[in-house]
């Protein structure tokens, strides 16, 4: 009798050990089976009028994907090879989030230069002044004018092929430019295009303010552009850098509609992370100004190098903070 009774009790004991039940095609990537989309409403700014800022200050910053407290935008490595996209599972890093909803025409793209010049002009991209769209209705993979497009904003071309091309007969192809000069002929350069590890740093334009309505010191993030090293050949054919480069601009208060629902790694605890516009809302990364609103409209690394510009980008916050407290000291 004692035999039967702990069979009774220690069955439910083993089949609740069991789990839930695994469904059909998979099974459950952990112990609970996940009920919920992890879905959020947007939150809006607060209004703010004209009349109610007493005092605004427009600067630009740059986020340093190399700083720890920046390593959730810029991890995973999330990369394309061979036309597969190879993404994490579980999230994706900022740059995957922007080429994804860039190629679907979720996000509109502004060139960091007029177009016409095709990169020999002036780089004013952060204005906003050179959209690149595609046709009404179309997107990176229907429209073909468009894609080619965003591979001058999206990739590069890499080095052409070194082994000349062959006819059926296996002899090498000879082609003839205008001046009669005979070469051979090479495979055209493979495109190569921009991965996570390639992003080194976001650039942001930005407006602080003071808002007399709410007694309150405000920002408001206008712009962001992803950034990468300008890599060109040398007279040898080998790659150089030669300094960094802006793919191209977009505008924020659009991008918090798609970043709202893309979630940041959390190193505390996985069951609570925060979306990324939470993440630039709080303003949880590290950064430095480059550029601050003056009537040269210059950068900082035009007239400061090295420490001296990291104690002018200071300076320029230190000014900011001192402002609002200088409002409320009596």
């Amino acid at each position: 009798m004692k035999f039967l009774l702990s069979i009774f009790v220690f069955f439910p004991i083993l089949a609740h050990a069991q789990g839930p039940i695994p469904e059909l095609g998979g099974i459950p990537n952990g112990p609970w089976i996940q009920e919920n989309i992890p879905t959020k409403k947007l939150i809006s700014y607060p209004h703010v009028a004209e009349r109610d800022v007493l005092w605004s200050k427009r600067v630009w910053r740059a986020i340093d994907m190399r700083e720890r407290i920046n390593q959730p935008i810029y991890y995973p490595l999330d990369e394309v090879k061979s036309y597969e996209w190879i993404t994490n599972s579980q999230r994706w890093s900022l740059w995957t989030i922007i080429r994804k909803h860039v190629m679907n025409g979720d996000l509109r793209v502004f060139s960091p230069y007029n177009p016409v010049s095709y990169g020999l002009g002036v780089w004013d991209g952060d204005q906003l002044k050179y959209p690149i769209d595609p046709t009404p209705g179309e997107n990176y993979y229907s429209d073909a004018n468009f894609r080619s497009d965003l591979l001058y904003y999206m990739g590069r071309l890499g080095l052409p092929g070194d082994i000349p091309q062959v006819d059926p007969y296996g002899d090498p192809i000879i082609i003839t430019d205008e001046l009669g000069n005979e070469t051979y002929k090479y495979d055209e350069p493979d495109t190569l295009w921009y991965n996570s590890k390639d992003i080194v740093e976001y650039r942001l334009k930005e407006d602080w303010f003071f808002d007399k309505q709410r007694s309150e010191m405000d920002v408001r993030i206008i712009a962001i552009a992803p950034v990468v090293y300008d890599i060109a050949l040398d007279a040898e054919g080998n790659e150089e850098i030669r300094g960094k480069k802006e793919l191209f601009w977009l505008y924020f208060p659009h991008c918090r509609f798609v970043f709202n629902n893309y979630f940041v790694y959390n190193d505390q605890n996985d069951t609570q992370w925060m979306s990324f516009d939470d993440l630039f809302w709080k303003r949880r990364f590290s950064s430095y100004i480059y550029k601050e609103s003056s009537v040269q409209d210059r950068t900082i690394d035009g007239y400061a190098h090295g420490v001296e510009a990291l104690y002018e980008s200071e300076r320029i916050t230190s000014e900011m903070r001192t402002f609002e407290h200088d409002l409320w000291s009596y």
